[in-house]
């Protein structure tokens, strides 16, 4: 990352790669929206399981995949792992699941409101996913047949988008106009 501007952290787990996908997109959006540009904010994504540090960040959102209502475990070890530093600077959270239209399950996972409270984050969002039979395992492919699952990618990346000009609003005082988001 160069610049001399903020610098943002975006932690994830993903199992299939679409949550990874949406943490790499939030990342760009991030620094290419008119905020981060003019404060010329740098953005990183990087895979909870590296455990990266957050500590040389001036903010940190922390994102993962949700399965059976639950984050995946790397991104909750690095909540926790990790709580100190991130009750230290402006942290956000998000989750990545829910499919169809509208968004099945429509709960947020068990875990998300724990895990916001101990890293002090500011706010959750919860985006849809993409299911992909080809990249399930078996007994996943059998679990969604079963359930009826929708395949598709539902993700919405101009949602994803304005989330990110919001962060970027915050962590870098510039605001958020109509015309920005």
């Amino acid at each position: 990352m160069s610049g001399a501007g903020p610098r943002v952290l975006v932690v994830v787990a993903s199992r299939h790669g679409a949550t990874a996908e949406i943490a790499d997109a939030l990342a760009r959006s991030l620094a290419e929206c008119p905020a981060g540009r003019a404060a010329a904010l740098s953005a990183v994504a990087v895979p909870a399981h590296q455990r990266p540090d957050p500590a040389p960040f001036d903010a940190v959102v922390v994102g993962s995949a949700v399965y059976a209502g639950r984050w995946l475990d790397p991104a909750r070890q690095y909540a926790a792992d990790h709580a100190g530093v991130l009750r230290t600077r402006p942290v956000w959270m998000f989750s990545s699941g829910p499919i169809g239209d509208p968004p099945f399950p429509p709960d947020e996972p068990h875990d998300a409101a724990p895990l916001a409270a101990i890293t002090g984050a500011r706010a959750h969002r919860v985006f849809p996913g993409r299911l992909d039979k080809s990249r399930l395992s078996f007994g996943e492919r059998a679990m969604v047949t079963a359930m009826r699952a929708p395949v598709g990618d539902f993700r919405n990346w101009d949602e994803l988008a304005a989330w990110a000009a919001e962060i970027a609003a915050t962590v870098t005082g510039v605001p958020v106009t109509a015309r920005q988001a």
